[in-house]
Formats: C-alpha cells, structure tokens, sequence
C-alpha cells in the first residue's frame, strides 16, 4: 500500500494504492485539480502492466474539475489499449453530477459501490 499526498485534511488530496484479487484500487480524497493532478497520474501509472484492472474509489472526492475528467479519460484510453478496464466507484454527488454532464459515466464505467466495481459483472 503506498499513500501519495497528505489525507485527513479539508482540501488535502491523497492517494492510497492496495490490491484486491488482482485489481488495483486506488481510493482517493480531497480534491482533484491541477495542484493535485500529477499524484493522480502516478497512482494510475500501469507502465508494463499487462492486462491492467484498476478501480478508483471515489467516495473521498470532495471537488473534481477539468483536470480529474481529462486524466480519467487518459487512464481509460491507456487501460483500455494494454487490454484492461477501469471503473468508477462511488462518486460523490457533486462528482457524479460532473461526470454525467461532461459524459465520462457513458465512457468509464461507474458503480454505486466499491463492492460493485470489483465484482465480476
């Protein structure tokens, strides 16, 4: 488990990386914005990882902007091309009304719960 940036604080952005049956989960707080983006990035990195799965669990988002959208569509294209997925789980309201606006929900698969994300179906 690796933590990238500092959690537990109004406005802080933290990454913390586990495995579950394979599957990356990246669970996430704060906000994503370009101060926070790159840490992101690095958690999304699946450099030589053949086939990758990767989960974001997203019920820590307080606030995503343009930044967040264009780094998860990036993650999506790069999973998508090394033979893989990638989901969503529980967004936050106010992050799932921005995905639903701007279309991520209809290219990225989301789920109402982490549990969701990692089943098989």
């Amino acid at each position: 488990m690796t933590n990238a940036g500092q959690g537990g604080q109004p406005g802080r952005f933290s990454v913390v990386v586990t495995a579950t049956d394979g599957i990356r989960v990246l669970t996430l707080t704060g906000e994503i914005d370009h101060h926070t983006g790159d840490r992101l990035r690095q958690g999304l990195d699946v450099s030589g990882t053949p086939r990758p799965r990767l989960v974001i669990d997203m019920h820590g988002v307080t606030f995503m902007d343009s930044t967040g959208i264009n780094i998860l569509i990036a993650a999506h294209r790069t999973v998508t091309e090394a033979g893989g997925w990638l989901r969503l789980a529980a967004p936050t309201g106010p992050v799932r009304r921005i995905l639903s606006i701007v279309g991520v929900d209809a290219v990225i698969d989301c789920r109402e719960t982490l549990r969701q994300a990692l089943s098989n179906s």
